[in-house]
Formats: C-alpha cells, sequence, structure tokens
C-alpha cells in the first residue's frame, strides 16, 4: 500500500508546483500572452492539490480509483487552454502558451505524485522548448506577416511602380496585389501593396529605400490581419 501523504508532503508539494507554474508563467508573461505568471500557477497548483486528492481519497475512504480526479484535470485542461487561442485573420496565436497551460497542469501533478525527478525534467524540457528552440526557430524558420504599404507619389496620374517593385524583390517581400488611388484637385496618387514580409526584414531600411525613389514622397507601413 502506498505511503499516506503527511501534512509536510503537501506543503512541500504545493511550494513546488506554484515554483513550476510560476517559471513557465514567467516566460509567458514576459511574451506578453493572455495566460502569463498567474494563470500558469493557479493551474499548476491546482493540479497539485487535485492530484494529491486523487491519492488521499483511495487511502482513507478504503476503495475508489486514484485516477479517475487526474483524468479529469487532463480532459479540463481542453477547455481551459482553448480559450488562450485566438485568430486573427489568417493567422492563429496563443497555440504555445495553450500547450504550456496543458504542460503545467501535468507538471503538477507530477508533483501532486511525489514524482519530483519526472517534474523537474518536464520543467527543464518545457524551458528549452520555450526560450532556447524559439530563438533556433524564428531563425530557421522566420514568421510571416501580412502588411499593407501605402505609398504616395508626387502628383502622378500613373505612378511607375516599377521602382518600388525592385525593391522589394530587393528585400525579399513578396507582394500580392496592388491598388491605385489616383490623386484629384492636386493631391498626391497613393498606391495600396498587399506584401508579405518576414521577421528578419528591417520594416524601417525597407521604408527608406522605397522613399529614397524620386517620385515617392512618403510611404506608410501598417499591419493586416
Amino acid at each position: 500500500m502506498n505511503q499516506a501523504i503527511t501534512e509536510i508532503d503537501i506543503v512541500i508539494r504545493l511550494c513546488l508546483g506554484f515554483v513550476a507554474g510560476g517559471i513557465i508563467g514567467f516566460e509567458r508573461s514576459s511574451r506578453r500572452q493572455v495566460a502569463g505568471l498567474r494563470t500558469h500557477i493557479l493551474i499548476a497548483v491546482g493540479a497539485t492539490c487535485l492530484m494529491m486528492l486523487s491519492i488521499w481519497l483511495p487511502q482513507h475512504l478504503n476503495g475508489g480509483d486514484p485516477g479517475r480526479i487526474a483524468a479529469q484535470v487532463v480532459s479540463g485542461m481542453g477547455f481551459l487552454g482553448a480559450g488562450a487561442i485566438i485568430r486573427l485573420g489568417n493567422d492563429i496565436k496563443g497555440l504555445t502558451t495553450a500547450a504550456s497551460l496543458w504542460l503545467a497542469a501535468a507538471i503538477g501533478m507530477t508533483i501532486g505524485a511525489g514524482m519530483y525527478i519526472a517534474a523537474l525534467t518536464a520543467e527543464v524540457l518545457a524551458l528549452v522548448a520555450l526560450v532556447l528552440l524559439n530563438q533556433v526557430e524564428r531563425k530557421i524558420f522566420p514568421d510571416i506577416h501580412n502588411k499593407l504599404l501605402e505609398v504616395h507619389y508626387n502628383h502622378c496620374e500613373e505612378p511607375n511602380t516599377n521602382s518600388a517593385l525592385e525593391i522589394f524583390k530587393k528585400y525579399g517581400v513578396k507582394h500580392h496585389s496592388l491598388n491605385v488611388l489616383s490623386g484629384q484637385d492636386g493631391k498626391k496618387t497613393k498606391v495600396r501593396f498587399l506584401i508579405s514580409v518576414l521577421d528578419t526584414v528591417d520594416i524601417c531600411k525597407l521604408a527608406n529605400a522605397l522613399e529614397s525613389c524620386g517620385d515617392i514622397d512618403s510611404v506608410e507601413i501598417k499591419e493586416k490581419f
């Protein structure tokens, strides 16, 4: 029969759950995610508490399945994690945060079961994935952002967009469409480009390169969702 959980065990496991959730939550808060420090702490501590409860009940009630509460925690985390996922146009944000919430619950349950080495290993691997691999992934597979670029030409009804397209090609920017709004009554002609830009592209340098063209007066870049 498993050894009964003492009061000292309860305090130690809850404190370790607090620390484990806080470490992952701190990393998420540093990236301004919807679920941050407090959320991860509450989930980890709650999962630790429920795991200890699932162990304690069969020991003191002479029977019962110790895995039932743990199974409900796993399924319940699916609903909570879904709340961290946000869809912005064609982009989906929050999948990593949803996974970190699920992992925080798993680590809390592992601590609650007294498997400290397994919990520590999972915590270290989580930090490697969230911190180190994030930097590697961004360098090898940079994110692509859709932006709306508005180029104002100097009083020309039929602007020459070839110079802008050449600059796009130089910076590795892909353009999907363009829309020409001809100026009237002395107003400047505006051309709107829908472009895809990699994270590695310096937006300021791109804008300066466009403005250096003789027939371009100003450039405005907006996020496109």
